[in-house]
């Protein structure tokens, strides 16, 4: 592949498009949730709780394995870019890589009849291999976007439709799958998370052929002179909109799945109320697709640096805040929950949105587009960052004699309160700061993508 140009379709690159092309492709991101949610809200208390691993391992395998992962993404972008078949470069993976995440999604949350040692390499060897099945789809799909249409507003609100669906998966899981374990399980914790996964795989499947069948590559490279994976990479380094994407992306996924992560232990732990766990996760994915939604309509007013900005500067301080509510105060950290998943839901699709901006400020810079290495390389950030907050989590923990289904020591229940509310509030306000660095605003977006377009006219 060398360098790319936008091909024209009937209603050009900058197309409207289609509401069943948008639902379509956001329906992909239900399914992908039905996984990661999981994962933020439910894997960690599920190796400690269920499986009987020690925290302080378990952080250690989860920063080893999604580091692993987090490599290779990269490297699927790079596969993804360079695809080419009779449906596209994205598409087919979409098709192809379902059953096997699948089949790996059951086999994660399987508790073997082995050993602690042995249980800890079985969580090592089924998470790695969820996780490299679920790239080989996520890359591909979170490029798809960036080449159905040229339009930023145009993507911007594709990708809300997205994030709409990822919060409704995101809702199904934090709401049900509590229930799910224990009515198909029959009592049986274990068996429950694994027919759960087996029902979640089924409904993935559907949906990831579901985008398959309702989108459109539009955007088309052309074939002029190959260059090599390095050349994507070195590209990106000379990208300051994406370095600045790379930072911020890492730094808020540390406040995400800080704060996912650590609020089952907090309800069970802190507050002492572990039935409030379907409530407290729902209303909280309903707060997130309700900020997602009003998205487009935001950016009609605010230009997306800022309005990331100063969303991310409100999660700093509602997180901190609740801190100082005390644990019978359940009402006032529900609500203090909910504001909190307003402010955070519009993030992804702002965030998704300006790195199809990156790619295309890539090919105004160089001539070279490589949709999908950009979209991977980012998602390599915010796995890091997923990553590291999932094992601070572990390690917090560990260090605060955390010991699973026991009454906790005041120790453990600080470390555990600090895990959901300042640590990650002080993150986010960083995350704040890390915005101001980012160059493109509307303006000089619509600068670039008038440059391009001309560019695009001349080669048509």
């Amino acid at each position: 592949m060398g360098h790319e140009r936008t091909g024209t379709d009937a209603g050009g690159t900058d197309v409207r498009l289609p509401l069943r092309e948008k639902i379509g492709y956001g329906i992909g991101d239900f399914g992908f949730n039905l996984y990661w949610a999981n994962i933020s809200a439910f894997l960690l208390i599920f190796y400690t709780d269920v499986m009987g691993l020690a925290a302080a391992a378990v952080g250690t395998m989860m920063l080893v394995t999604k580091v692993v992962d987090a490599v290779t993404d990269p490297v699927m972008g790079a596969i993804a870019d360079r695809t080419r078949s009779r449906w596209g470069r994205f598409r087919p993976w979409l098709l192809f890589g379902a059953l096997p995440l699948a089949c790996a999604g059951v086999l994660t949350w399987t508790v073997p009849d082995f050993g602690p040692g042995g249980r800890l390499a079985w969580a090592y060897a089924t998470f790695t291999l969820m996780m490299l099945a679920y790239t080989v789809l996520a890359m591909p799909y979170s490029a798809l976007s960036g080449v159905m249409t040229a339009d930023s507003q145009q993507r911007t609100t594709l990708i809300s439709f997205r994030f709409i669906a990822a919060f409704a998966g995101t809702t199904v899981v934090n709401w049900l799958t509590p229930d799910l374990v224990r009515w198909l399980g029959g009592g049986d914790e274990a068996l429950g998370w694994q027919l759960t996964l087996g029902l979640y795989g089924v409904v993935a499947v559907a949906c990831f052929a579901t985008v398959f069948g309702t989108t459109r590559e539009r955007i088309q490279p052309v074939a002029v002179a190959r260059h090599a994976v390095r050349q994507d990479i070195a590209d990106l380094l000379r990208n300051r909109p994406w370095l600045v994407l790379f930072v911020l992306a890492l730094v808020i996924m540390v406040t995400i799945v800080m704060r996912s992560g650590t609020l089952v232990y907090y309800l069970k732990y802190h507050v002492e109320r572990p039935e409030l766990t379907g409530l407290f996760l729902g209303t909280y994915s309903v707060a997130l697709a309700v900020g997602a939604a009003s998205t487009p309509l935001m950016t009609r007013f605010v230009d997306k640096k800022h309005l990331l900005m100063w969303l991310m500067a409100g999660v700093g301080v509602l997180s901190c805040a609740m801190y100082l509510v005390p644990p019978s105060s359940v009402w006032a950290m529900l609500a203090m929950n909910i504001a909190i998943g307003l402010l955070v839901g519009p993030k992804s699709p702002l965030a998704f949105s300006m790195y199809a901006d990156c790619a295309d400020y890539t090919e105004w810079k160089t001539g070279r587009r490589a949709t999908a290495m950009t979209f991977a390389a980012a998602t390599f950030s915010q796995k890091l960052g997923g990553a590291l907050a999932s094992a601070m989590i572990a390690w917090v923990l560990a260090g605060m004699g955390y010991v699973a289904n026991q009454a906790q020591t005041d120790a453990s229940r600080l470390g555990i309160a600090l895990l959901l509310t300042v640590i990650p509030g002080v993150v986010a306000l960083l995350a704040a700061a890390v915005m101001l660095a980012y160059p493109l605003d509307d303006r000089t977006l619509a600068r670039i993508q008038g440059e391009l377009d001309a560019r695009r006219e001349a080669t048509a």
